[in-house]
């Protein structure tokens, strides 16, 4: 007896002793974004950022690493260490269209990341320049018809959203338009405003402030219904391609590996920020809805989205590099 209770007055000496394990999180969080800074995941991304930090008091720190489609900072997520403090802020381009297009990806996007929650969904819209002649989806197809190849669209890199939007477009329509690949959304954004080309698809959270400035003109969008903050825009549907829909995710992961309690605390702190009241009318500002997953559903959802899109990008003629 006089051997046990030494051995738990040991015990409790030597845990007094020991430094207590800070409480997740206790320094600053980093969030990459392997997209341009104004992009529509840059701006959800930056929303949800601010209230995560103020709710949990903690800093969030975002950092652009954009390049190759995404690759070189969802690279830097999958090489970091497992400890919560850094995450990764996605679009389905990254997680579900790029593995479909790049033959030989240093990542694997089923092993080397952790799903935390799927935040939102990005709402799209068919854009074109002020001197365009174009003001519907009738119109560009109509064109595209009548010189095939000459009309130029823009997009954030081959096997971007913006990409594969039109490839679909392109596709249901029965039209061919020429690819203009830059190096990110917003530079594309940037180049049908400036007329380097004629229309593209964009991710409204990337063009609202193109828009609302008088510098694109918006055409259509991307929606099953009109948007209550463009009730003057028509659907591509009932604009000249009926039944197209198109929308792309904004989503939180984590290197393979973080421990199920910091995905759980992220997840929860996450749907907690989508509930605020300012979020969600800077979300549906931005062209956004917010939709706030569990990690499990966002698992699934990659898996069923990366069957879907093989079959689209080979349905489009879009072949693996």
């Amino acid at each position: 007896m006089l051997r046990i209770v030494c051995a738990f007055a040991c015990a409790a000496t030597l845990a007094a002793a020991l430094p207590a394990r800070a409480a997740y999180p206790d320094k600053p969080i980093r969030m990459i974004i392997p997209l341009a800074a104004g992009s529509a995941v840059d701006n959800a991304a930056r929303v949800l950022a601010k209230k995560m930090a103020q709710n949990m008091g903690a800093s969030i720190v975002l950092e652009n690493i954009p390049g190759a489609s995404g690759q070189i900072g969802a690279g830097q997520v999958a090489r970091a260490a497992p400890d919560g403090y850094t995450i990764g802020g996605f679009n389905d381009s990254i997680m579900t269209m790029l593995p479909n297009i790049q033959a030989h990806l240093p990542w694997d996007i089923l092993k080397d990341f952790e799903p935390v929650s799927l935040v939102a969904t990005v709402e799209w819209g068919l854009v074109a320049s002020l001197k365009s002649p174009y003001q519907s989806a009738a119109d560009i197809i109509k064109a595209a018809k009548a010189d095939p190849g000459q009309i130029n669209y823009g997009s954030g890199g081959v096997g971007s959203p913006q990409h594969i939007a039109m490839a679909l477009f392109d596709s249901d329509a029965g039209i061919k338009m020429r690819h203009v690949p830059y190096k990110g959304a917003s530079q594309a954004a940037v180049g049908i405003a400036g007329n380097e080309v004629s229309v593209g698809f964009q991710g409204l959270a990337t063009v609202t402030g193109l828009v609302e400035g008088g510098k694109l003109r918006l055409i259509g969008v991307t929606t099953p219904n009109r948007m209550p903050q463009f009730p003057n825009v028509p659907t591509v549907s009932e604009s000249g391609l009926k039944g197209f829909l198109f929308n792309s995710w904004f989503t939180i992961v984590a290197p393979a590996g973080t421990p199920k309690p910091i995905i759980d605390r992220l997840n929860a702190e996450i749907v907690k920020a989508l509930k605020d009241p300012e979020v969600i009318e800077r979300y549906k500002h931005y062209g956004l809805t917010p939709r706030g997953s569990t990690a499990q559903e966002l698992g699934v959802e990659t898996r069923t989205q990366l069957a879907r899109y093989h079959k689209l990008i080979h349905d489009a003629g879009i072949e693996p590099r």
